[in-house]
């Protein structure tokens, strides 16, 4: 069979982002999939990509102290859906955008590579 021919055409996800260059099967892939997306978007880097199929992505904000009248840095830990259709790796900067909950942990998913 011919790839070329297989490919499936991405689907509007009503963010402005570029859809992936590859397609792929998963039905938890906000672009060749069922998958809609609500709520947060989050831009992060991802520090694992060892789940099966998952990743977690860390953000990086600053909080003020009132006490100390100074800002401290902190950060939160997401677990998001990895689609195959996009090659996320260890250190990538990535935008996750909410979704359903998909298991008990994982409420977001990659939207983008940045």
């Amino acid at each position: 069979m011919n790839k070329l021919a297989e490919k499936k055409e991405a689907r509007n996800i009503g963010v402005q982002v570029k859809p992936p260059a590859e397609s792929c099967e998963d039905k938890n892939c906000p672009f060749h999939g069922s998958l809609p997306i609500r709520g947060q978007i989050i831009t992060g880097k991802v520090v694992s990509s060892k789940m099966q199929g998952s990743i977690s992505v860390t953000k990086e904000f600053m909080h003020y102290v009132k006490k100390y009248e100074r800002y401290e840095k902190r950060t939160s830990t997401y677990p998001a859906h990895c689609p195959p259709c996009i090659n996320l790796k260890e250190g990538d900067k990535v935008r996750i955008a909410e979704c359903r909950p998909l298991n008990k942990t994982v409420s977001f998913v990659a939207i983008e590579k940045l």
